[in-house]
């Protein structure tokens, strides 16, 4: 079996399980690729009800869940905690990104797929969206990243979570039409054929699913992500310049 057929038997799995014992039941943290697949089940299971969650606003990576309130008539949370990472000492602290927080939580010998997004903040510290059952074991064994020493604690979902909201920057750019292929091109000012590349390599999501379709034209208020370039919400074209280009405005995550 490939690794497309192994994720659909297992959801597959999941929703029968859900089905037949009356239980919720809940998947690991999918990729937008993964969650694509689940698209594409949705005829075989459509006598449970399922939702998807990655633990916080726009995440891409998401857990499903199978079942509800109005078929089990109990209600149930996806087993998600948040555990913050921050330097024991601030200003002796290495500038972090995403690869290093990243890189020291899988060199704990711990499953990518328990892991959701990691939202890092001001290269210092980061947010790590985990499956309930290892955030504990994160918190006791993540204590360097590269040469920082860290401390991690698992938040109270009952904090003030201001900190985890996203910030963005507004930007535009000038593209020769709204197609997507075009709008990608602006933004990472790759040139056409290289913007088609990135969809090629399926490293473009559109609101947190795998987008592989170049030539659509995409709606306000909608997300995408280009791997190694950024995620952004698409708020519409402006006015055209003398040479026909438009003006696209976006939000820049940051």
């Amino acid at each position: 079996m490939d690794d497309e057929q192994i994720v659909k038997a297992r959801l597959k799995d999941l929703a029968e399980r859900a089905y037949r014992q009356n239980v919720y039941t809940y998947s690991n943290f999918l990729t937008p690729a993964e969650l694509t697949f689940l698209e594409e089940l949705k005829e075989d299971i459509r006598h449970i009800p399922f939702s998807t969650f990655g633990g916080g606003e726009a995440c891409d990576r998401q857990m499903v869940g199978f079942g509800s309130e109005a078929l089990f008539g109990y209600e149930s949370k996806f087993p998600i905690s948040i555990v913050k990472v921050e330097p024991l000492i601030e200003k002796f602290s290495d500038q972090l990104n995403h690869r290093d927080f990243l890189g020291a939580i899988m060199n704990l010998g711990i499953e990518r797929s328990i892991i959701g997004d990691i939202l890092v903040k001001d290269g210092k510290r980061a947010y790590i969206y985990c499956s309930d059952s290892i955030a504990d074991f994160i918190c006791e064994n993540l204590l360097k990243i590269k040469h920082t020493n860290v401390r991690c604690t698992v938040m109270e979902l009952s904090e003030d979570l201001a900190e985890l909201r996203p910030e963005f920057k507004d930007i535009s750019v000038v593209v020769a039409s709204p197609r997507f292929d075009a709008i990608v091109a602006g933004v990472t000012k790759l040139s056409r054929n290289d913007a088609l590349n990135l969809f090629k390599a399926k490293k473009v999501t559109l609101n947190g699913r795998l987008c592989e379709k170049n030539s659509i034209t995409i709606k306000d208020g909608d997300t995408f992500s280009l791997r190694g370039y950024g995620k952004y919400i698409y708020e519409g074209c402006g006015n055209e310049t003398r040479k026909g280009r438009v003006y696209v405005h976006l939000k820049q995550y940051v």
